[in-house]
């Protein structure tokens, strides 16, 4: 059976959960099994989950589980696991599959991939899944030989689609352990899509000159209906929140569409973003190294690019 960590976002399984879902179902076709669901808290809406694959979906409840615990999440799903006779268990590859994928597999002794981009394939008998390197320059095959599998999920890697409907949520009882760890203060970042989660991203850079200038890049954002982002260094002079950094120490990210304004295209920066679908590039330098990766380019100045791009793109919708 495969067993997928379906992720509460603010109390709402969106779009990390339904991929992981719809993940698993796909896994669990090529293996001629079920998938099942799990959920951590007492979240609204899991039976929804149905709707993309899973066929049982099991809540385990309880006060560690208020606030996020690497150690506390791991005993959860491992014991999960472990109940349900799951050979193949899926997260997202977000902070919290970032946190807790390894401690899984090395607590169910398991074979583990992160950052899988595709269905896993049986070749020549043997269970295999593909995932980027190399920043996204190339793709290894991974052969998973042990009994029980982990996998992480990256982003914006499977369509979500609905083919079923509402499954049934039944509670699974689990000795919990209580946390180590103290939680001072939640903070949440609200506004548009999360960015992992993003199919459409603009973001800007040094080229902004200044937080001031930052409404160019709001404006086309909200004519496309896309989240903002930022290069590392507009972060680090405190223009952005550090939430909206994106690059290799920063968010990685795969959107359909990724805009960068103002942004040289420095590797540490690129490899972040490069496994976007489309990457349109907008800088006055035409000598900038993000030109190399880009899709299309438009070597001008942002500051009259981006408006007349914002005003082509309200003309379009409003058509």
């Amino acid at each position: 059976m495969v067993l997928v960590y379906a992720e509460a976002t603010n109390g709402e399984f969106k779009k990390v959960a339904q991929e992981a879902v719809v993940y698993g179902r796909k896994t669990a076709e090529v293996l001629g099994t079920e998938c099942h669901a799990v959920v951590l808290g007492d979240h609204a809406g899991a039976e929804a989950l149905g709707k993309f694959g899973a066929t049982k979906v099991h809540r385990i409840s309880g006060e560690p589980l208020k606030n996020f615990d690497a150690a506390v999440y791991t005993v959860a799903l491992s014991e999960a696991a472990k109940q349900l006779g799951a050979t193949v268990i899926i997260l997202p590859h977000n902070s919290t599959g970032k946190n807790i994928t390894g401690r899984l597999a090395a607590r169910l002794e398991a074979g583990s991939v992160t950052g899988a981009n595709a269905v896993p394939e049986m070749k020549d008998g043997y269970f295999t899944v593909t995932k980027p390197v190399f920043s996204g320059k190339a793709f290894a095959h991974v052969q998973l030989l042990t009994d029980v599998k982990v996998i992480s999920l990256a982003g914006n890697s499977i369509p979500v689609t609905e083919t079923g409907g509402e499954a049934a949520v039944s509670d699974l009882s689990i000795d919990l352990p209580q946390p180590k760890t103290r939680v001072v203060k939640h903070q949440v970042a609200s506004g548009r899509v999360p960015l992992p989660e993003a199919e459409l991203v603009v973001s800007g850079g040094r080229g902004l000159k200044g937080p001031e200038n930052w409404s160019v890049i709001e404006d086309l954002a909200e004519a496309l209906g896309a989240t903002t982002a930022c290069s590392r260094p507009v972060a680090d002079s405190d223009w952005r929140p550090h939430h909206e950094h994106v690059g290799q120490t920063g968010v990685a990210i795969r959107p359909n569409l990724y805009i960068a304004a103002g942004i040289s295209g420095a590797i540490q920066h690129l490899a972040g973003v490069n496994n976007s679908k489309t990457i349109v590039v907008v800088n006055k330098d035409p000598e900038a190294p993000f030109f190399k990766a880009a899709d299309y380019g438009v070597v001008g100045d942002l500051f009259e690019v981006l408006p007349r791009l914002t005003e082509a793109v309200k003309k379009y919708k409003g058509q």
